[in-house]
């Protein structure tokens, strides 16, 4: 999809050409601008490609709360590190077991959308790579426990005062 379909897709109107690949900026001196941002429409492309492969803690917990869920949560660790606490509303599929067996009962159409531990793991990312080639779509839940926990939603199946405790991988 071309930079300005995209644009078009999203409801925008294009700022200048998508054919413009050059800044325009007086030149930056700082650490954060020593290497060029992207021009807007490649910005506008990377970005919008993003939200297809993920969301976050808040919007998984916005669904919850209005019933709009259509999606499978998936949490890919261990079994033990889900007892110890674990987003409600999700299922324990550890990525390792993560096969079209696994799966029988859901339809190629079922999004699954997987997370871990937090941001230090990439067990959600291993996993989402498994159910993307068994042809399910698939997003990640960026944070994992860790987001969800500084976004100050609870866990289900936590003891009391121990969900720092239940942010343990065991991917």
């Amino acid at each position: 999809m071309s930079v300005l379909c995209a644009t078009v897709a999203l409801g925008l109107t294009p700022i200048k050409s998508p054919d413009t690949y050059h800044s325009e900026a007086p030149p930056m001196t700082s650490p954060v601008s020593e290497i060029p941002a992207a021009p807007s429409a490649i910005a506008l492309m990377h970005f919008s490609n993003r939200l297809t492969f993920e969301t976050d803690c808040s919007d998984v917990h916005g669904s919850q709360q209005t019933a709009s869920v259509d999606f499978i949560l998936v949490d890919v660790r261990g079994p033990l590190a889900f007892e110890r606490g674990h987003v409600p509303g999700a299922i324990n599929i550890p990525g390792r077991l993560l096969t079209s067996a696994a799966l029988t009962d859901y339809p190629q159409s079922t999004l699954f959308v997987v997370y871990c531990a937090g941001p230090h793991c990439n067990g959600a990312n291993k996993a989402a790579v498994k159910l993307a080639a068994l042809g399910y779509p698939v997003k990640e839940m960026i944070g994992g426990v860790t987001g969800w926990l500084d976004e100050g939603f609870e866990l289900s199946a936590a003891a009391p005062g121990s969900s720092r405790q239940a942010i343990g991988c065991e991917c």
